[in-house]
């Protein structure tokens, strides 16, 4: 019988701190597809493959940590939530709002946040407040109105986004049948290599949950954890807070990221790693992931491949290993970067005459 996918917290309820009688706030999110990457595969000699989390009900992977954010917000008798968003989190709390029937209100950083992100949040009738700072300063003011006054805050310091975020690994381990060798993701605020990690070590070792017992290993190791910044926002690279993060790459240019002692736990536990790429390294692997695998990404999403291109350029990618990366939000998020050549022009079409066989000329096509 055909399964209908009911949204990642009915899925996995007996891993997650819910019962049968929490009122569970979805949008049907995850279930999202694992796509073989063929020519990313090619070109590293590895299976790699692609979690498509754009493919979420607000376009990003931010939906996963929502449904169980909004969950308890509900539980908490919440009738108002708040975040701190570059835009995605901004896009995701006010469709989760909605769907709840609670109130929204979003800070952003004046000037540093997609239109299309912004559009989103707007359509779904969040309060959006325009900060004049970056994405920390709207955090800070974030954490401090959760802190004083009658609102939920909703951002991955919340530790119910990062139990909904690790559901990603279990998805991942479901589709392939163990974990990966590597599992390759963006890095910004952090909670996403944060909460796979965390997902990761729960499958693969015997699991107590408070609904079901013991619930038996699935998977029969964990992947090292190879963790990519963009240059001008990379804190982990750095070793320190950046005061003034910059990157074209808007969903990962935070400078003080939330869940900094977590994410180096996964790096170092993982035997993984955290560097950083350029701009134009993101943006050619943006352009790559579109025009060589079918994949159409926001640029910040584009990382995690553009750092194993880097790697692989390195002579730094073992070859015969599964290889899992998570390209985390959707292309329609920011879909000027489409619309530029490599070179930074802009793309123009060709125009032609109402004729077909002038059309068929351009297009390199013989007659019959």
């Amino acid at each position: 019988m055909a399964h209908q996918w009911r949204g990642v917290i009915r899925e996995y309820a007996e891993r997650l701190p819910v019962t049968e009688a929490t009122t569970v706030i979805t949008l049907g999110e995850g279930g999202t597809p694992l796509v073989h990457a063929q020519k990313l595969s090619e070109l590293t000699g590895s299976q790699v493959y692609l979690k498509v989390e754009g493919m979420n009900p607000t376009g990003s992977f931010k939906d996963r940590g929502m449904t169980m954010a909004m969950t308890a917000a509900v539980e908490a008798g919440a009738k108002a939530v708040v975040c701190a968003s570059t835009g995605n989190t901004s896009a995701s709390a006010a469709a989760y709002a909605t769907a709840a029937g609670l109130k929204c209100a979003v800070l952003v950083p004046e000037g540093k946040i997609s239109m299309g992100k912004l559009s989103q949040a707007i359509a779904h009738g969040a309060t959006l407040l325009q900060v004049d700072g970056n994405f920390d300063n709207c955090l800070d003011i974030a954490r401090k109105l959760g802190e004083s006054y009658p609102v939920f805050l909703v951002n991955s310091v919340n530790p119910a986004r990062i139990q909904g975020q690790k559901t990603g690994a279990f998805e991942v381990v479901d589709s392939l049948g163990d974990a990966p060798d590597i599992h390759v993701l963006p890095v910004g605020n952090a909670g996403n290599i944060s909460a796979y990690w965390k997902g990761y070590k729960e499958y693969s070792a015997p699991y107590e949950s408070a609904t079901a017992g013991t619930l038996p290993a699935v998977s029969t190791k964990t992947p090292a954890m190879w963790g990519f910044q963009a240059a001008g926002a990379a804190p982990f690279v750095a070793g320190h807070p950046i005061t003034e993060p910059d990157t074209i790459a808007t969903a990962i240019r935070i400078g003080n990221p939330a869940s900094w002692d977590t994410a180096i736990a996964a790096r170092d536990e993982s035997g993984g790693l955290i560097e950083a790429v350029t701009d134009e390294e993101i943006l050619d692997a943006h352009r790559w992931l579109s025009s060589k695998e079918g994949v159409f990404v926001e640029p910040g999403s584009a990382a995690g491949v553009a750092g194993l291109i880097k790697k692989h350029a390195a002579g730094e990618v073992p070859t015969g290993k599964t290889i899992v990366i998570t390209v985390t939000g959707h292309g329609l998020k920011d879909p000027q970067w489409a619309l530029r050549t490599a070179d930074g022009s802009e793309v123009q079409p060709v125009k032609v005459p109402n004729d077909v066989v002038t059309v068929a000329t351009e297009l390199g096509l013989d007659a019959r």
